[in-house]
């Protein structure tokens, strides 16, 4: 059985988390609100995401997430080959976010993750 990590990841366009920030609480992009539940990945799968899903995107916010905080609505389904990816079905509390960073492209228009991931 795959370990499920304590940090998870979303990447979400810097006005959309703005809108977030005044309300206080993440309800998800698009494809989140269409899908029914906030898509996230582990450290592993992000930047797999980024590139799949924000190829050449600017303007992005990396956020980690203290899985542990969402508790039993913080589902782990297969998805891109099978892997286990976690879903929150529901809003995402801002207390439970323990950081955010800027998404920056490099000069090839790669998504330049941080160190510690």
């Amino acid at each position: 059985m795959q370990e499920t990590p304590a940090i998870i990841y979303k990447i979400v366009p810097e006005t959309l988390w703005n809108e977030a920030r005044a309300k206080g609480v993440f309800d998800g992009a698009a494809i989140d609100l269409t899908d029914g539940f906030i898509h996230f990945s582990t450290a592993r799968q992000v930047a797999e995401t980024a590139a799949r899903h924000f190829s050449g995107q600017a303007d992005l916010l990396l956020i980690a997430v203290d899985g542990a905080a969402l508790g039993d609505k913080l589902v782990y389904e297969p998805s891109r080959g099978g892997d286990l990816f976690p879903h929150l079905y529901g809003p995402l509390p801002l207390t439970a976010v323990l950081w955010e960073t800027p998404l920056a492209l490099d000069h090839d228009g790669q998504h330049q993750f941080p160190e510690i991931l």
